[in-house]
């Protein structure tokens, strides 16, 4: 898709918000989370702004395109899928990982990618991969990180700027990790905007968070702050993007407010610009004709799936923290991939918390089975792992809680789930009533 695209500003669309989204003085574009989405089911308030003239960007979340394994054809392929259906000029995922394949780990979060020699050519090998299998432009976006990788080799504004010679890749600026990753990291952001080549820029994200002992939180459940403005003052200085998106997932604001947000994002980049979307640079060369294109060595790929196993199993399976990391930072980030975890399950599976007696004793329930069970197939799976986690243990204690958690199970285990768990489920059951 080539030619030029103007966004505007813009904010995420979450169902929770979609009857404010529509109503919202002029927005411009919005952008949904790619895999909450079904091309063939479009919910009616994303149809009607469609039907609007409001542009739709998918921001999808699970390639892993960070990761040491090559990315997954059929999520290219859904990613793709979804581009299509809304008529998107471009579509938009992460530079990080979110799994490992030796142990088989899901993080249910982004991960920074080690800024190394090896990381980057195993990263620009999946990128190429990832552009020739989409049906519109790709770009990437800088993600925010509590920890930090012990003996990188690249600066972020190096490792930026050399993905984007090699592949013609664009990018997504989320100006709030850029503020993250300066009180976590230590990194300088407008040391950043100066390092990196804002002429592939594609948009911008912004967002909210909060500062609890030192450590910065993106919660995207928090006013944007002042100096989240500030870092995107400064980018606007450099550059007109062609579009700046507010991000908000959680503990959503009144209809006014996420209109003063926008209106503030609006009072700091004044008019935008249309910018070029097609792909630029070495990606227009046939694969293996520009420089640095050469396929990633497989020893490359097996030390980064390596040292990525390591940080995700002190991560989510209680291992310890490698080597080189700071330990209290990692049992910081283990807990907070905990608490989102639980919170991503209650969302998928509402009726959870309220067999459980509410939200505190579901939230201990939870906390206690993810100490001891690492997700490894996605949050669906890890709803009924921790329902079969607690009545294997006769839990909850009470009778007819018990007998809605196994009904639960029951109903959403599939049409062919273990038969042990099956007659277990059956007699215990039999039992309680």
């Amino acid at each position: 898709m080539n030619g030029m695209a103007h966004l505007g500003v813009g904010i995420g669309w979450r169902p929770e918000i979609a009857d404010a989204v529509e109503r919202l003085p002029g927005l411009d574009w919005v952008e949904v989370v790619a895999e909450n989405i079904c091309p063939g089911h479009l919910p009616d308030p994303l149809l009607r702004l469609r039907e609007r003239g409001v542009r739709v960007v998918p921001h999808g979340v699970s390639l892993g395109l960070g990761g040491a394994e090559r990315p997954d054809a059929a999520k290219l392929a859904a990613l793709g899928e979804r581009a299509l259906a809304l008529g998107a000029p471009l579509v938009t995922e992460h530079i990080a990982f979110v799994r490992s394949s030796s142990p088989a780990l899901e993080a249910g979060h982004l991960l920074p990618v080690r800024r190394t020699r090896d990381a980057l050519d195993v990263l620009c090998e999946n990128v190429r991969i990832a552009q020739e299998a989409l049906p519109v432009p790709l770009a990437l976006e800088n993600i925010a990180a509590l920890v930090s990788w012990p003996g990188e080799e690249l600066t972020e504004g190096q490792f930026l700027t050399e993905l984007v010679e090699r592949t013609g890749v664009r990018l997504l600026i989320d100006v709030a990790n850029l503020h993250t990753n300066r009180v976590n990291r230590g990194e300088d952001p407008f040391a950043v905007l100066d390092a990196i080549p804002l002429e592939a820029l594609a948009y911008v994200h912004v967002a909210g968070g909060v500062e609890r002992d030192g450590v910065w939180h993106d919660t995207h459940a928090h006013p944007v702050p002042a100096v989240v403005l500030d870092v995107l003052a400064e980018l606007r200085a450099r550059v007109a993007p062609a579009g700046v998106l507010l991000e908000r997932d959680d503990d959503f604001p009144a209809e006014a407010e996420l209109a003063g947000e926008l209106a503030a994002i609006r009072g700091v980049v004044g008019p935008l610009e249309a910018v070029a979307l097609a792909p630029a640079g070495p990606s227009a060369l046939p694969r293996g004709d520009a420089p640095g294109t050469a396929p990633a060595d497989p020893r490359q790929r097996a030390r980064v799936g390596e040292e990525q196993g390591a940080l995700l199993s002190a991560l989510v399976a209680g291992a310890e923290a490698p080597e080189g990391f700071d330990a209290e930072r990692v049992r910081v980030q283990a807990r907070a991939l905990a608490a989102k975890r639980a919170g991503v399950v209650a969302k998928l599976a509402p009726e959870l918390p309220g067999i459980l007696g509410g939200e505190a004793p579901y939230r201990e329930a939870f906390l206690g089975y993810a100490g001891s069970r690492p997700m490894t197939s996605g949050y669906r799976r890890d709803a009924l792992d921790f329902a079969e986690h607690l009545l294997i243990r006769d839990l909850p204690a009470d009778p007819a809680a018990r007998r809605r958690l196994t009904a639960w199970w029951q109903d959403r285990a599939g049409a062919r789930p273990p038969r042990r768990i099956v007659r277990w489920a059956r007699a215990l059951a039999g039992r309680a009533a």
